[in-house]
């Protein structure tokens, strides 16, 4: 995949991310309602790739204010993701050479990576997700929407160990499937399937567009990463 291809599909999936994000924001009064109809539209016009460089930068402007407006990103770390994504994707047009717009976008790369390992090493650390009682208490009696039909799963003590280690060896190891591409491959389907699974069994669905947004650009650094070798 070319660098140029990578930054054209991110775009794409983050115009959708902000779009999503925008329309939850339609309904509100005041200053955020008026920022929400112009992310609407500068969203739209970064999925059409009009004016990259300076619709992404718009965006920012946009992101910077409401981060401003709650003092900090609204919905914590999907909105931070998306940003930072966007932040590099903006970087890399203003680039004056190709090594910078590769450096831009492998940082981005880098925060992904680094995201999944992180989250997994917290986990591991974790000794209420080491033995599968952090899940139960997430389908039992957290906050999260989870629908009633499903909160029995808390009493599956044993498929929720398994699920909890699941998670933190997935976590752990995402930095090696970059060694391989058709391992990276597989290791995205199976993230993208996890931001999935939280969408829908608890309503985390914000995250799904932030993270996935940064996996053509994850596709792009494996192959140039193989050429550095």
């Amino acid at each position: 995949m070319t660098l140029d291809l990578a930054v054209r599909l991110t775009e794409i999936i983050l115009g959708f991310a902000f779009l999503q994000q925008s329309l939850e924001f339609l309904r509100a009064r005041g200053i955020e309602q008026k920022l929400a109809f112009l992310r609407v539209v500068l969203a739209v016009l970064l999925i059409a790739g009009v004016f990259p460089l300076l619709i992404a930068g718009a965006l920012l402007l946009t992101s910077v204010l409401l981060i401003w407006r709650f003092r900090g990103p609204y919905n914590g770390g999907s909105d931070a993701m998306s940003v930072l994504v966007l932040l590099c994707v903006w970087l890399s047009h203003l680039a004056p050479s190709t090594l910078w717009q590769e450096i831009a976008v492998g940082y981005a790369v880098l925060q992904l990576i680094l995201s999944y390992f992180q989250a997994g090493w917290v986990k591991l650390v974790n000794p209420e997700w080491r033995s599968g009682k952090a899940l139960r208490e997430v389908f039992g009696w957290s906050a999260y929407p989870v629908a009633h039909s499903l909160r029995h799963l808390s009493e599956r003590k044993a498929l929720l160990f398994f699920a909890s280690w699941c998670v933190i060896v997935a976590e752990l190891l995402f930095p090696l499937a970059f060694l391989n591409q058709s391992t990276l491959i597989a290791a995205l389907i199976c993230a993208g399937c996890f931001h999935l699974a939280n969408a829908v069994l608890f309503g985390l669905n914000r995250f799904v567009l932030a993270w996935i947004s940064a996996y053509p650009l994850a596709l792009w650094f494996q192959e140039r990463l193989v050429t550095l070798l």
